[in-house]
């Protein structure tokens, strides 16, 4: 006998409980961004490789080491997505809709890196995201974060993380905030891990993200770009902070979240927790007013984020199961055409119905009661709706059935 074949390493089966918490995640999302006028897009789960080189950088780890890509029967590279983002800023761009904006976009489904997969990280992923393509002022960006505070209120998980938000400026702030961190880290060049030098000549930056003990001590001394704002970005952070507390979304501020990307600027965000372990990030976004005209479309402006279905899962409670079918029974082989019509009759008035595939009346009537059902309706000469909890029955016709069942 040959062994059983296993799932590829990294992936996981959604059965069950998992099932119900991922179904759950993405019901609730969906229905919060339709509150807030988000439409949901489906695009493809791979592109042009492309699409994501250009856009997550042509030196980054996603890009150099986690990405999916292959050659297809064709020639063609092409890469399974590792992020939604790129997907949509392509998707608006080839459908014609920078004509058409503000774009507001909700999107769910799989994402996949090849990465070491570890608790609530996997090579093939889950995530729901927003963008919001068109508007360039900050009030886009709140309501943006409002709509994910919001989720995550729904979730029940709202007192389990933290918002921390950053401002990356305008260009001429990035650039006078390059200038000071090259100054500063140059002074400690000696004392950088190999990884932080590069990135020293490269994007200075991406120093304030590193994980190295060493590096963190320098950044803790670094500058912030606070200093560095023009007069207009300081104006655009202070609106942003003005309209989350009209929001009623509690924030904190911590100058040291960055990206490395230049097409990203003003506002970036994260929602960290600390309820799996050591702090995590759930959900993260930021304004990439750069990014459409990067792909090849006009100048568009763009905020979003994107969050793990699966780390939301963990942190969510067990959801309500569904109600337990009513059981239709027949009362012997000559009822079963009957006992058809009745299971038509119910689920085409919404009600959950189900029959067992074999057996006599009394052995269906068990497994009725193992089941969980409250109800079964018994089909013979006439038709009656027995109460399993606690015994009861009565005739009834097929126009009574749903208002018995107070369905």
């Amino acid at each position: 006998m040959a062994p059983a074949l296993q799932p590829v390493r990294g992936t996981r089966d959604l059965i069950g409980e998992d099932a119900a918490r991922y179904a759950h995640v993405v019901a609730t999302a969906r229905w919060v961004s339709a509150l807030y006028g988000f439409a949901e897009w489906q695009t493809p789960i791979f592109e042009d490789t492309r699409v994501f080189s250009r856009t997550l950088g042509e030196t980054s780890d996603v890009v150099t080491k986690e990405m999916y890509s292959f050659e297809d029967r064709g020639g063609d590279s092409v890469t399974l997505r590792p992020e939604g983002t790129a997907g949509v800023c392509r998707a608006l761009i080839t459908n014609g809709l920078t004509q058409t904006l503000p774009q507001k976009v909700f999107y769910a489904g799989p994402m996949f890196r090849y990465e070491r997969p570890q608790k609530g990280r996997y090579r093939q992923f889950h995530q729901i995201g927003l963008e919001l393509l068109g508007p360039s002022v900050p009030l886009a960006d709140a309501e943006v974060i409002a709509a994910g505070w919001q989720i995550l209120n729904e979730l029940g998980i709202a007192q389990d993380v933290v918002l921390n938000i950053n401002t990356l400026g305008d260009a001429e702030s990035r650039a006078n905030y390059r200038a000071a961190l090259v100054a500063y880290f140059t002074r400690h060049e000696g004392a950088l891990s190999a990884d932080s030098r590069m990135r020293l000549e490269k994007n200075p930056l991406r120093i304030l993200d590193s994980k190295d003990e060493g590096d963190q001590r320098l950044v803790a001394d670094a500058p912030v770009i606070y200093e560095h704002l023009t007069e207009e970005a300081a104006a655009f952070y202070s609106e942003l902070k003005a309209a989350l507390t009209a929001f009623g979304v509690p924030f904190t501020e911590n100058p040291r979240i960055v990206r490395g990307l230049d097409y990203y600027n003003h506002t970036a965000f994260e929602f960290v927790t600390t309820a799996l372990g050591a702090q995590g990030t759930v959900l993260a976004g930021g304004r990439y007013d750069g990014l459409v005209e990067q792909m090849g479309g006009p100048n568009v402006a763009g905020i979003g984020w994107g969050a793990g279905i699966e780390r939301l899962s963990m942190l969510i409670a067990p959801p309500e199961t569904a109600s337990v079918p009513v059981a239709v029974i027949p009362m012997g082989d000559a009822f079963f055409a009957p006992t058809l019509d009745v299971l038509t009759f119910l689920r085409s008035a919404g009600v959950a119905a189900e029959t067992a595939y074999s057996g006599n009346a009394k052995k269906r009537l068990e497994r009725a009661n193992k089941s969980g059902a409250a109800f079964a309706v018994l089909v013979g000469e006439d038709i009656k709706l027995k109460n399993l909890d606690d015994g009861t029955q009565q005739d009834v016709t097929l126009a009574d059935l749903t208002k018995l069942l107070r369905l």
